[in-house]
């Protein structure tokens, strides 16, 4: 078993407990309250500005071979996970221009930066929300929703491009091979803070 996939067997009983969360179910019913939703949204809007900021600074320490994946994602994060954010918050009625960070994703979007300082480590810390949103994607489109709104985001993350992104970044773990105690503590501190994420300010 390689190193992405240990991390992941760690990481199921905490996309177990995202499912759980009344925030998820709400999103894979499509009944989640829209004040939530947005909050949300806006959350979601900050945390992805810096989640490019943490691919730029991995693709500045990476190996040749793996630029070009590490600009990829940096562009699909900004552009496509972006312009789905700017289409729902419009019917949402999101303020993206005058959202603030709330705790949660400043605590994460903080740790996500300063891990990238060490491109191994930082890859682990970044799996979390790649694997754990391409993981909750596919569960929940196995019930989709039937709201469209939800079920464009649900759809947006049980992609098969979006797993393929993702499997990209599985590929760089083993590659990168970090120490392996390390990576598991920045991948599980990812973890909790995906967890932690999911309680949006209102």
């Amino acid at each position: 078993m390689g190193l992405a996939s240990h991390l992941e067997e760690l990481g199921r009983p905490w996309v177990e407990r995202q499912l759980a969360h009344p925030t998820v179910e709400g999103i894979g019913r499509g009944d989640l309250d829209e004040a939530v939703f947005r909050s949300w949204l806006e959350q979601d809007y900050l945390f992805l500005l810096d989640y490019v900021r943490v691919f730029s600074r991995l693709a500045w320490q990476a190996p040749s071979a793996h630029l070009g994946d590490l600009v990829d994602l940096a562009h699909a994060t900004f552009h496509d996970e972006l312009d789905l954010h700017r289409g729902l918050s419009s019917e949402f009625g999101a303020d993206l221009d005058g959202a603030k960070k709330g705790g949660p994703c400043a605590a994460y979007t903080e740790f996500l930066l300063e891990s990238a300082a060490d491109y191994g480590q930082g890859l682990a810390a970044l799996y979390p929300c790649m694997w754990g949103y391409s993981t909750l994607g596919a569960r929940l489109a196995l019930n989709p929703p039937s709201e469209p709104r939800y079920r464009r985001w649900v759809d947006t993350y049980a992609d098969p491009g979006f797993a393929e992104l993702t499997r990209r970044i599985a590929q760089m773990i083993d590659e990168a091979a970090p120490d392996a105690a390390r990576a598991e503590a920045a991948f599980l501190e990812g973890m909790r803070h995906e967890l932690a994420f999911w309680d949006v300010p209102l």
